[in-house]
Protein backbone atom coordinates (compact mmCIF):
# COMPACT_ATOMS: atom_id res chain seq x y z
CA UNK A 1 0.00 0.00 0.00
CA UNK A 2 1.36 3.40 -1.00
CA UNK A 3 1.27 6.34 1.41
CA UNK A 4 1.18 9.80 -0.22
CA UNK A 5 1.76 12.98 1.81
CA UNK A 6 1.18 16.15 -0.24
CA UNK A 7 2.23 19.42 1.40
CA UNK A 8 -0.17 21.70 -0.51
CA UNK A 9 -3.69 21.55 -1.87
CA UNK A 10 -2.35 21.70 -5.44
CA UNK A 11 -0.15 18.69 -4.73
CA UNK A 12 -3.10 16.83 -3.21
CA UNK A 13 -5.26 17.46 -6.29
CA UNK A 14 -2.44 16.39 -8.59
CA UNK A 15 -1.94 13.18 -6.62
CA UNK A 16 -5.65 12.37 -6.70
CA UNK A 17 -5.79 13.04 -10.44
CA UNK A 18 -2.80 10.76 -11.03
CA UNK A 19 -4.02 8.08 -8.63
CA UNK A 20 -7.84 8.23 -8.37
CA UNK A 21 -7.87 4.93 -6.49
CA UNK A 22 -6.06 6.30 -3.42
CA UNK A 23 -8.24 7.07 -0.40
CA UNK A 24 -7.86 10.46 1.31
CA UNK A 25 -7.49 10.51 5.09
CA UNK A 26 -7.28 13.33 7.62
CA UNK A 27 -8.03 11.89 11.03
CA UNK A 28 -8.30 8.36 9.65
CA UNK A 29 -10.87 7.44 12.29
CA UNK A 30 -12.99 5.41 9.85
CA UNK A 31 -10.27 4.10 7.58
CA UNK A 32 -8.05 2.76 10.34
CA UNK A 33 -10.90 0.65 11.69
CA UNK A 34 -11.50 -0.81 8.23
CA UNK A 35 -7.79 -1.52 7.82
CA UNK A 36 -7.48 -3.13 11.25
CA UNK A 37 -10.39 -5.47 10.54
CA UNK A 38 -9.28 -6.08 6.96
CA UNK A 39 -12.61 -4.79 5.65
CA UNK A 40 -10.90 -2.64 3.07
CA UNK A 41 -7.42 -2.62 1.59
CA UNK A 42 -7.02 0.36 -0.78
CA UNK A 43 -4.12 0.66 -3.18
CA UNK A 44 -2.93 3.75 -1.34
CA UNK A 45 -3.71 6.41 1.23
CA UNK A 46 -3.58 10.14 0.57
CA UNK A 47 -2.68 11.82 3.87
CA UNK A 48 -3.99 15.40 3.89
CA UNK A 49 -2.72 16.44 7.32
CA UNK A 50 0.08 18.59 5.91
CA UNK A 51 -2.35 20.67 3.81
CA UNK A 52 -2.72 23.57 6.24
CA UNK A 53 -5.62 25.33 4.55
CA UNK A 54 -7.93 22.38 5.17
CA UNK A 55 -7.75 23.13 8.91
CA UNK A 56 -8.95 26.71 8.52
CA UNK A 57 -12.42 28.24 8.64
CA UNK A 58 -13.64 31.71 7.72
CA UNK A 59 -16.65 34.02 7.66
CA UNK A 60 -17.42 34.80 4.03
CA UNK A 61 -18.79 38.06 2.54
CA UNK A 62 -22.22 36.49 1.98
CA UNK A 63 -22.49 35.76 5.72
CA UNK A 64 -21.93 32.02 5.49
CA UNK A 65 -19.19 30.10 7.26
CA UNK A 66 -16.69 28.18 5.14
CA UNK A 67 -15.25 25.33 7.21
CA UNK A 68 -12.23 23.44 5.90
CA UNK A 69 -12.50 19.68 5.54
CA UNK A 70 -9.72 19.23 8.12
CA UNK A 71 -11.34 21.17 10.98
CA UNK A 72 -11.77 18.66 13.79
CA UNK A 73 -14.97 17.98 15.69
CA UNK A 74 -13.32 19.33 18.84
CA UNK A 75 -12.50 22.65 17.17
CA UNK A 76 -15.92 22.86 15.62
CA UNK A 77 -17.45 22.53 19.09
CA UNK A 78 -15.14 25.05 20.77
CA UNK A 79 -14.79 27.61 17.97
CA UNK A 80 -18.09 27.41 16.07
CA UNK A 81 -20.54 25.89 18.55
CA UNK A 82 -22.35 29.19 19.11
CA UNK A 83 -22.93 29.73 15.37
CA UNK A 84 -23.50 26.11 14.31
CA UNK A 85 -25.25 24.69 17.38
CA UNK A 86 -26.91 21.70 15.70
CA UNK A 87 -23.68 20.50 14.13
CA UNK A 88 -21.84 21.11 17.41
CA UNK A 89 -24.40 18.99 19.28
CA UNK A 90 -23.88 16.18 16.78
CA UNK A 91 -20.12 16.55 17.05
CA UNK A 92 -20.28 16.06 20.81
CA UNK A 93 -21.79 12.60 20.25
CA UNK A 94 -18.93 11.42 18.03
CA UNK A 95 -16.74 8.77 19.64
CA UNK A 96 -14.42 9.76 22.46
CA UNK A 97 -12.43 12.97 23.09
CA UNK A 98 -9.54 11.38 21.21
CA UNK A 99 -11.75 10.69 18.18
CA UNK A 100 -13.21 14.21 18.29
CA UNK A 101 -9.68 15.63 18.31
CA UNK A 102 -8.83 13.75 15.11
CA UNK A 103 -12.11 13.19 13.27
CA UNK A 104 -13.61 15.75 10.90
CA UNK A 105 -16.89 16.54 9.19
CA UNK A 106 -14.96 16.35 5.92
CA UNK A 107 -14.06 12.76 6.71
CA UNK A 108 -17.67 11.99 7.64
CA UNK A 109 -18.76 13.35 4.27
CA UNK A 110 -16.09 11.37 2.44
CA UNK A 111 -17.17 8.12 4.08
CA UNK A 112 -20.84 8.91 3.32
CA UNK A 113 -22.08 6.37 5.86
CA UNK A 114 -25.83 6.61 6.51
CA UNK A 115 -24.98 6.57 10.24
CA UNK A 116 -22.58 9.52 10.15
CA UNK A 117 -23.51 11.92 12.96
CA UNK A 118 -22.80 15.14 11.06
CA UNK A 119 -25.10 14.39 8.12
CA UNK A 120 -28.53 15.20 9.65
CA UNK A 121 -27.48 18.72 10.80
CA UNK A 122 -25.88 19.39 7.41
CA UNK A 123 -29.17 18.48 5.73
CA UNK A 124 -31.35 20.41 8.19
CA UNK A 125 -29.37 23.60 7.68
CA UNK A 126 -28.96 23.40 3.91
CA UNK A 127 -25.19 23.02 3.95
CA UNK A 128 -23.19 22.94 0.73
CA UNK A 129 -20.11 20.79 0.11
CA UNK A 130 -17.19 22.33 -1.78
CA UNK A 131 -15.24 19.78 -3.82
CA UNK A 132 -12.46 20.19 -6.34
CA UNK A 133 -10.41 18.27 -8.88
CA UNK A 134 -7.29 19.21 -10.83
CA UNK A 135 -9.08 18.93 -14.15
CA UNK A 136 -12.63 19.93 -13.35
CA UNK A 137 -12.18 22.79 -10.92
CA UNK A 138 -14.54 23.54 -8.03
CA UNK A 139 -18.06 22.18 -7.63
CA UNK A 140 -20.56 23.22 -4.97
CA UNK A 141 -22.85 20.31 -4.06
CA UNK A 142 -25.89 20.84 -1.78
CA UNK A 143 -25.88 18.33 1.06
CA UNK A 144 -29.28 17.06 -0.09
CA UNK A 145 -27.67 16.00 -3.41
CA UNK A 146 -24.40 14.68 -2.00
CA UNK A 147 -25.50 11.25 -0.73
CA UNK A 148 -26.21 8.71 -3.47
CA UNK A 149 -26.26 5.35 -1.67
CA UNK A 150 -24.77 3.35 1.19
CA UNK A 151 -21.27 4.84 1.52
CA UNK A 152 -21.61 6.40 -1.95
CA UNK A 153 -21.45 10.12 -2.62
CA UNK A 154 -21.56 12.51 -5.57
CA UNK A 155 -17.75 12.79 -5.54
CA UNK A 156 -16.01 11.97 -8.82
CA UNK A 157 -12.98 9.64 -8.59
CA UNK A 158 -10.51 12.53 -8.98
CA UNK A 159 -12.27 14.94 -6.59
CA UNK A 160 -11.43 15.85 -3.00
CA UNK A 161 -13.60 17.58 -0.40
CA UNK A 162 -12.16 21.00 0.34
CA UNK A 163 -14.73 22.53 2.72
CA UNK A 164 -18.38 22.78 3.61
CA UNK A 165 -20.45 25.96 3.78
CA UNK A 166 -23.18 26.70 6.33
CA UNK A 167 -25.07 29.79 7.39
CA UNK A 168 -24.86 30.70 11.07
CA UNK A 169 -28.00 29.55 12.88
CA UNK A 170 -30.95 31.90 12.38
CA UNK A 171 -33.02 30.01 14.95
CA UNK A 172 -32.79 27.12 17.42
CA UNK A 173 -31.20 23.87 16.24
CA UNK A 174 -31.20 20.45 17.90
CA UNK A 175 -29.76 17.00 17.28
CA UNK A 176 -30.92 13.73 18.84
CA UNK A 177 -29.35 10.29 18.56
CA UNK A 178 -30.33 6.82 19.74
CA UNK A 179 -27.55 4.31 20.40
CA UNK A 180 -27.13 0.97 22.07
CA UNK A 181 -25.38 2.81 24.90
CA UNK A 182 -24.77 6.45 25.86
CA UNK A 183 -21.34 7.00 24.31
CA UNK A 184 -18.77 5.55 21.90
CA UNK A 185 -21.49 4.08 19.71
CA UNK A 186 -22.75 4.16 16.13
CA UNK A 187 -26.22 5.65 15.87
CA UNK A 188 -29.17 3.28 15.70
CA UNK A 189 -30.90 6.33 14.23
CA UNK A 190 -30.65 10.10 14.57
CA UNK A 191 -32.59 13.25 13.80
CA UNK A 192 -31.75 16.94 13.43
CA UNK A 193 -33.96 19.98 13.23
CA UNK A 194 -33.28 23.64 12.43
CA UNK A 195 -35.80 26.45 12.81
CA UNK A 196 -35.58 29.28 10.27
CA UNK A 197 -38.02 31.84 11.75
CA UNK A 198 -37.27 34.55 9.19
CA UNK A 199 -38.34 32.19 6.41
CA UNK A 200 -41.12 30.58 8.44
CA UNK A 201 -39.81 27.11 7.74
CA UNK A 202 -38.14 24.16 9.47
CA UNK A 203 -35.29 22.01 8.15
CA UNK A 204 -34.82 18.34 9.04
CA UNK A 205 -32.28 15.57 8.68
CA UNK A 206 -32.55 11.82 9.33
CA UNK A 207 -29.58 9.54 9.95
CA UNK A 208 -29.09 5.76 10.06
CA UNK A 209 -32.66 5.02 8.97
CA UNK A 210 -32.33 4.76 5.19
CA UNK A 211 -29.67 3.88 2.60
CA UNK A 212 -28.58 7.52 2.76
CA UNK A 213 -29.02 10.40 5.18
CA UNK A 214 -32.14 12.25 4.05
CA UNK A 215 -34.53 15.09 4.81
CA UNK A 216 -38.12 14.55 5.91
CA UNK A 217 -39.45 16.73 3.12
CA UNK A 218 -43.16 16.05 3.66
CA UNK A 219 -42.77 16.84 7.36
CA UNK A 220 -41.03 20.12 6.51
CA UNK A 221 -43.78 21.07 4.06
CA UNK A 222 -46.45 20.21 6.62
CA UNK A 223 -44.91 22.52 9.21
CA UNK A 224 -44.50 25.32 6.67
CA UNK A 225 -48.25 25.16 6.09
CA UNK A 226 -49.50 24.46 9.62
CA UNK A 227 -47.19 26.09 12.17
CA UNK A 228 -48.48 29.22 13.86
CA UNK A 229 -45.25 31.02 14.71
CA UNK A 230 -47.03 33.31 17.15
CA UNK A 231 -48.64 30.63 19.29
CA UNK A 232 -47.92 27.59 21.39
CA UNK A 233 -47.08 24.38 19.60
CA UNK A 234 -50.30 22.55 18.72
CA UNK A 235 -50.13 18.93 19.97
CA UNK A 236 -51.91 17.74 16.82
CA UNK A 237 -49.33 19.46 14.62
CA UNK A 238 -46.53 18.03 16.74
CA UNK A 239 -47.93 14.50 16.46
CA UNK A 240 -48.42 14.70 12.71
CA UNK A 241 -44.91 16.04 12.26
CA UNK A 242 -43.55 12.98 14.07
CA UNK A 243 -45.61 10.66 11.88
CA UNK A 244 -44.39 12.29 8.67
CA UNK A 245 -40.78 12.23 9.83
CA UNK A 246 -41.12 8.52 10.56
CA UNK A 247 -42.67 7.90 7.14
CA UNK A 248 -39.67 9.57 5.48
CA UNK A 249 -37.38 6.84 6.82
CA UNK A 250 -36.82 3.50 5.09
CA UNK A 251 -34.84 1.56 7.69
CA UNK A 252 -33.69 -2.05 7.83
CA UNK A 253 -33.36 -4.65 10.55
CA UNK A 254 -29.76 -5.13 11.68
CA UNK A 255 -27.73 -5.96 14.78
CA UNK A 256 -28.28 -2.49 16.22
CA UNK A 257 -32.06 -2.31 15.89
CA UNK A 258 -35.14 -3.27 13.95
CA UNK A 259 -36.79 -1.24 11.23
CA UNK A 260 -39.91 -0.94 13.38
CA UNK A 261 -37.93 0.43 16.31
CA UNK A 262 -36.12 2.94 14.09
CA UNK A 263 -39.38 4.28 12.69
CA UNK A 264 -40.76 4.65 16.20
CA UNK A 265 -37.58 6.36 17.43
CA UNK A 266 -37.54 8.81 14.51
CA UNK A 267 -41.09 9.89 15.37
CA UNK A 268 -40.16 10.37 19.03
CA UNK A 269 -36.98 12.30 18.24
CA UNK A 270 -38.79 14.48 15.72
CA UNK A 271 -41.40 15.45 18.32
CA UNK A 272 -38.80 16.02 21.02
CA UNK A 273 -36.41 18.13 18.94
CA UNK A 274 -39.24 20.26 17.56
CA UNK A 275 -40.54 20.80 21.11
CA UNK A 276 -37.08 21.79 22.38
CA UNK A 277 -36.49 24.13 19.45
CA UNK A 278 -39.96 25.65 19.66
CA UNK A 279 -39.71 26.29 23.39
CA UNK A 280 -36.35 27.99 22.90
CA UNK A 281 -37.73 30.09 20.06
CA UNK A 282 -40.85 31.15 21.95
CA UNK A 283 -38.86 31.97 25.10
CA UNK A 284 -36.60 34.34 23.17
CA UNK A 285 -33.57 32.52 24.57
CA UNK A 286 -32.06 32.01 21.12
CA UNK A 287 -32.13 35.74 20.33
CA UNK A 288 -30.44 36.55 23.63
CA UNK A 289 -27.81 33.84 23.09
CA UNK A 290 -27.17 34.84 19.47
CA UNK A 291 -26.96 38.52 20.35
Amino acid sequence: MDFLRPATWAEALAAKADRPEVVPIQGGTDMMVELNFDVRRPAGLLDLNRVAELSEWSSEPDGRLRVGAGVSYARLISELGDRLPGLAQASRTVGSPQIRNRGTVGGNLGAASPAGDSHPPLLATGAVVEVESAGGGVRMIPAAEFYLGVKRSALEPDELIRAFWMSPASGPQYFSKVGTRNAMVIAVCSFAIALHPGERRVGTGIGSAAPTPRRAVAAEEFLAAELDWEARLDPAVLGRFGELASEAASPIDDVRGTAEYRRHAIAVMARRTLTWAWNEFRSGHFERRAG
